[in-house]
């Protein structure tokens, strides 16, 4: 009678620590593939020197330098994913020739601005994406990370009034629903979608 009930606990511990180790592995291919896909952004170019070196890269970060427990409780939309791409590599194109303008106007001194950018999924996962998305684009730069709140805070450059503040904002916003849409979860969303309308530029 004493004996019997003992290994029944047994089964499902061993389950649930099958299924985060399961979880955990999971998390680190996601983790090194945006590393993969940040370096190749980096160096300009996609080609198997610059696959494999990001691999070997991010496989060293991830190893010597491993960061917070980051859980990804969502799922990959392919369909989403291209939207984001082709949306970023748009962005990326206007943003450089734009950038490119002002270093050549003679006489030009263009103004810059700090804006604060309150995300509306506040996930160190999404905070992450979202902040290396903004940054890699020309003209805007990351200046610090409000873990707690959520909060972007970003130089932009080449700014003439409030108005230009709020299509930064918004443009962040924007490129935050891309990547929730591509791999974030149901619930976030639906959390996206409930405290969404932004003006401005359209996700």
């Amino acid at each position: 009678m004493t004996g019997s009930p003992e290994p029944a606990p047994d089964a499902p511990r061993t389950a649930v620590v099958g299924r985060g180790r399961l979880g955990r592995w999971r998390d680190q291919a996601v983790a090194l593939g945006w590393l993969v896909v940040v370096w190749n952004l980096l160096w300009g170019d996609i080609n198997w020197t610059n696959l494999i070196g990001g691999l070997l890269v991010g496989a060293a970060v991830l190893v010597f330098f491993p960061l917070p427990a980051v859980s990804f409780g969502g799922r990959l939309r392919p369909r989403a994913l291209l939207v984001f791409a082709g949306r970023f590599a748009v962005e990326l194109v206007r943003a450089s020739l734009h950038v490119a303008r002002i270093a050549v106007q003679p006489g030009y001194r263009p103004r810059g601005a700090i804006i604060a950018v309150r995300l509306r999924v506040s996930t160190d996962l999404n905070l992450a994406l979202t902040a290396e998305a903004v940054s890699l684009v020309p003209g805007t730069l990351i200046l610090e990370v409000d873990r707690d709140s959520g909060t972007l805070y970003l130089h932009v450059l080449d700014t003439h009034g409030p108005g230009d503040l709020d299509v930064s904002r918004d443009r962040t916003l924007a490129v935050e629903r891309r990547i929730v849409r591509a791999v974030g979860s149901t619930a976030e969303l639906r959390h996206l979608d409930v405290t969404s309308p932004e003006k401005g530029t359209r996700p």
